[in-house]
């Protein structure tokens, strides 16, 4: 990202524009034209194109994007979205907080905001537009099926305060209205419960093959022995099948709202 902000600031040097100057031109401000140029703000792909054309670069900028792109993603997640790209199956169990993929902007934010110890503004930042970039797998053609099944706890904890929580059950709702989208809830007073090795993802790729995410407090796995796989795959069934059904589940989402 030093790299990136580095040639835009030559770039810009080059045709006598000051960062005001250039902000104008492209429609941002001269505050976050320094932070792009300093390497410490990812900018937009729409960033770049226009950065291309007011600075007459040929393309140079805009064939940034792709490295851009993967930059946005934090180390420890980019093994994850890189799988999840090649993704036409996904299965999520997640027991503490909603699934990255189900959380609306605001909802992320405010869990970030509550690690410790705490994030930088800037990196809190940068978090939060990679898992929301992340979420462009609703949108994917041929679509991605997609299997989600939460803790009743994870609708109930106000992160962020209620009126984020509320905000966040009406989009759990819109998304799981979707045809290729599939939400579950586990109760909590489920006594026969086969996730209490904690949470799980498992994907099945374009070319057959299958991966599975497991994280921890300070660690995570992607892991590809079909052994591993099988058992996470195993596990992952026995849990939806103990879940509230789909539409069992929108409805229990629908009276937690009420509540809220």
């Amino acid at each position: 990202m030093v790299a990136v902000g580095r040639q835009i600031k030559l770039w810009r040097a080059a045709m006598g524009l000051s960062q005001a100057e250039f902000g104008v031109e492209i429609g941002y401000g001269e505050n976050l034209i320094y932070k792009v140029e300093a390497g410490k703000r990812i900018p937009r792909p729409e960033f770049l194109d226009k950065a291309d054309k007011v600075l007459r670069a040929g393309g140079r900028i805009a064939a940034m994007k792709v490295d851009v792109a993967q930059a946005r993603y934090p180390k420890k997640i980019r093994d994850l979205a890189r799988l999840e790209a090649e993704a036409v199956e996904l299965g999520a169990y997640g027991n503490h907080n909603l699934h990255g993929l189900l959380q609306t902007e605001e909802y992320a934010r405010a869990l970030f905001d509550v690690r410790r110890p705490a994030f930088a503004p800037n990196d809190r930042e940068r978090y939060v537009a990679a898992r929301i970039a992340r979420q462009e797998i609703f949108d994917r053609t041929p679509v991605t099926t997609l299997t989600f099944v939460q803790e009743e706890a994870t609708l109930r904890r106000p992160i962020g305060g209620r009126m984020v929580l509320r905000r966040q059950l009406e989009h759990l709702l819109e998304r799981g209205k979707l045809l290729h989208v599939e939400i579950q809830v586990m109760p909590t007073d489920q006594e026969d419960h086969a996730g209490m090795g904690g949470e799980l993802q498992v994907l099945k790729l374009k070319d057959g093959s299958a991966a599975g995410y497991v994280s921890g407090q300070l660690t995570t796995r992607v892991l590809s022995d079909p052994k591993d796989i099988q058992i996470l795959e195993m596990r992952y069934g026995i849990i939806r099948s103990q879940a509230l059904s789909p539409r069992e589940s929108l409805a229990f989402i629908e009276k937690v709202l009420g509540e809220t």
